[in-house]
């Protein structure tokens, strides 16, 4: 599958007068899509097992109900300018969202993305305990407006030329793919940064994805998670929760933080919570209170037509919860399963890991040395896209498998016959 006329076309227009952004291997140019598939500009069919950047977890372009309340709001009103004044429906999608989380959860401030979220978290955790520093860890991703960049690290592109970011401080993920023993990542925390680098009590919060996104979708091992709780709480730091990426029933639970029986103190979440519309939230606990009037706002957080696909979205998830669970465990361990035998057959399968349907797949130039398999992973991506699939780089070298929950389990299958025939092709 060749670019054409037309596609090149909109990759030049695009390159003079786009700032430049992120672009994949591929000359990928969208149209249209619904469910399993999308189309590009020239009418070529691919399977998707992007979700967008883990936004379409229900299907591409949203499932029916979604579309149907987006366009019955476009006609009632479209921005209400939450912040000055009062509307119905952002209420009741807050009221409901609140249901998803642990007992004692009431407040949520809403925005337009992750890393407003995240920018609202650093904000009430300095409110919250009155201090300046934050922990958050090496490789990992919370967006890149200047407060969650000094968060980031996953990338020095991301940091480069914007810094100093003087109030955070980074720590090593654990990996169990590449550490011997995962249990320094506690121990450096314990003894090189609240012992040498910033005291306890200056200390707001840890800030962690519970899988790393960005990073490689790396999974810590559960006792790290249940450590980390613990030392937070001991010290009255408060524990954030990144859910942008691997929230909303990716691995199979609402909060994947549920994965490893933590609760955290704020939960921030984005991507698939709109449905495919922009909009981000942050939760915290009721006990804490709130900010002063004026202190946190923005424009256009609230948007209706934003939250009237949010709030169906989540109506959709709470009425089929249980089948959604089902389908997220079953046909995650189908690609676990399939994505094991190519690890036991080609040398450059160097690893697989995930939970639920939020799954990475690391190529490495040989077992062995674990060199990240960087070129061979392009052509990978390259090859699937050649032939119908849609892909997703993390990491140095790993490829993330995000079909939606919902994909039917023939495509589910077909797509995982042409990743595999990319693998073997680059073996070669």
């Amino acid at each position: 599958m060749k670019p054409d006329r037309k596609i090149n076309g909109i990759i030049e227009r695009d390159r003079k007068v786009i700032s430049t952004t992120t672009r994949e291997h591929y000359p990928f140019v969208a149209s249209h899509g619904s469910g399993d598939f999308v189309y590009d500009v020239s009418g070529n069919k691919f399977i998707d097992f992007s979700t967008f950047i883990g936004v379409y977890t229900l299907g591409v372009n949203g499932n029916e109900q979604i579309r149907k309340a987006v366009k019955e709001q476009v006609d009632k009103l479209m921005h209400p300018a939450f912040t000055d004044f009062y509307s119905e429906l952002p209420v009741t999608f807050s009221e409901k969202l609140l249901t998803m989380f642990p007992k004692g959860f009431g407040k949520v401030f809403l925005s337009n993305s992750g890393t407003e979220a995240n920018e609202d978290a650093i904000k009430l955790a300095r409110m919250f305990t009155k201090r300046q520093y934050m922990i958050a860890f090496y490789n990992s991703f919370h967006g890149r407006t200047m407060g969650s960049l000094g968060l980031t690290s996953s990338k020095i592109v991301q940091r480069e030329h914007f810094g100093p970011f003087n109030s955070v401080i980074h720590a090593p993920y654990p990996d169990p793919y590449r550490m011997q023993d995962t249990s320094v990542c506690i121990d450096h925390i314990k003894k090189y940064i609240l012992a040498k680098e910033a005291s306890p009590k200056e200390v707001a919060a840890v800030f962690i994805e519970p899988i790393q996104g960005e990073g490689g979708y790396i999974v810590p091992p559960k006792e790290f998670m249940q450590e980390l709780r613990e030392l937070t709480a001991d010290h009255g730091i408060m524990l954030v929760s990144d859910e942008v990426q691997a929230g909303y029933m990716k691995t199979g639970k609402f909060l994947a933080m549920d994965n490893f029986g933590v609760t955290a103190d704020i939960y921030t979440m984005a991507k698939a919570l709109g449905g495919g519309l922009p909009i981000g939230a942050t939760i915290y606990r009721h006990e804490h209170g709130d900010m002063p009037a004026g202190s946190h706002a923005n424009t256009f957080g609230g948007n209706l037509v934003s939250v009237a696909a949010a709030n169906a979205s989540l109506d959709y998830v709470k009425k089929n919860m249980a089948s959604l669970q089902r389908m997220a465990k079953q046909k995650g361990a189908y690609i676990m399963g399939r994505l094991e035998e190519m690890k036991e057959a080609y040398e450059i399968v160097g690893d697989v890991r995930g939970i639920g349907m939020m799954i990475g797949l690391e190529l490495v130039k040989s077992k062995s040395t674990k060199e990240p398999a960087v070129a061979e992973r392009s052509k990978v991506l390259e090859a699937c896209f050649r032939n119908g699939l849609l892909l997703l780089p993390c990491g140095a070298s790993t490829i993330r498998v995000i079909p939606p929950i919902t994909i039917d389990q023939k495509n589910l299958e077909k797509g995982m016959d042409v990743l595999e025939a990319a693998i073997k092709a680059a073996t070669k």
